[in-house]
């Protein structure tokens, strides 16, 4: 507990119309998942165990599964250390548990845009730190700014690199995507300082299957403020496994705030929840081979 060796993942399990039950990528958080141990010093699991443990939960617990239109069961697997020794050094005993909890539609009356702040003097990882890895540390850091952005009356916060202060790289829950001159882009995951959102990636596939252009590169605030002035920005939105597309509204920078898409939803975030969600709840045929059947 004290020295932070801590690691979870964070995925559903969905109830489709034929009250069969599936998956979304699931190897995906297992995979995840032991990069994030090997980054915090703690031992890997068989990720053909991890999805089997899942999939043997739910199959137990398949009665708290809701079928509501947007529901699912969330699935938090975690590994904790569970050393009894005092000292710094990686502990030599540890715990997975995978929790689980009936979750409710995340837009009961749809989908409303976010106000995002930037924030300027905060930093939540850096270059080299443990960013890109899913553990406590990260979401403790983020804790501060993102009090303080909700006393001003935004929902979440957008952090920038913590070298230079420059390059933006995620908000708090999520990954962060542009559409930028009809170009769909999203920070790229070299710095080691971003998570490698599961619901990311997907995006990047789908979009690029439409035939569109997705780029994953450095994006400055400077660019973003720059695209915005001269009618460029046209879709802001966040991706992750809790509300699959998160549509932004606004976004303060400093002193400048930026209402995107007259604070409406675009049509790529649209689409994007539409696919994505389509195949979580097997409304569409899915063509990725992406799910996973109890």
């Amino acid at each position: 507990l004290h020295y932070g060796q801590e690691i979870f993942e964070g995925l559903k399990a969905y109830r489709r119309k034929d009250g069969g039950i599936q998956l979304f990528r699931p190897m995906e958080n297992a995979l995840r998942m032991n990069r994030s141990a090997e980054r915090i010093c703690m031992p890997p699991l068989d990720p053909e165990f991890q999805v089997k443990a899942m999939k043997m939960l739910i199959q137990l617990e398949e009665d708290w599964i809701p079928s509501s239109e947007g529901t699912s069961l969330y699935l938090r697997p975690m590994m904790i250390a569970d050393g009894a020794e005092l000292g710094v050094h990686p502990a030599k005993h540890f715990l997975y548990v995978i929790i689980c909890s009936p979750s409710g539609a995340y837009y009961k009356n749809g989908m409303q845009p976010l106000r995002i702040h930037i924030e300027d003097y905060y930093v939540r990882a850096v270059k080299g730190g443990i960013g890109s890895a899913k553990t406590g540390g990260n979401y403790a850091a983020s804790l501060k700014a993102t009090f303080d952005a909700a006393e001003k009356g935004f929902d979440q916060v957008l952090w920038l690199d913590g070298r230079e202060n420059k390059y933006v790289e995620e908000v708090g829950a999520m990954n962060i995507f542009f559409v930028i001159d009809g170009v769909v882009v999203t920070p790229e995951l070299t710095s080691g300082s971003i998570l490698s959102g599961i619901t990311r990636k997907s995006c990047i596939d789908i979009v690029r299957s439409w035939g569109m252009k997705a780029e994953e590169r450095r994006i400055s605030i400077d660019e973003i403020v720059d695209a915005y002035q001269n009618g460029k920005l046209d879709e802001v939105f966040g991706t992750g496994t809790a509300a699959v597309i998160s549509p932004v509204g606004h976004l303060r920078y400093k002193d400048l705030v930026m209402t995107i898409n007259d604070n409406k939803i675009g049509k790529i975030s649209q689409r994007l929840y539409d696919e994505l969600t389509g195949i979580q709840w097997g409304r569409i045929e899915d063509k990725f081979g992406w799910t996973v059947k109890i």
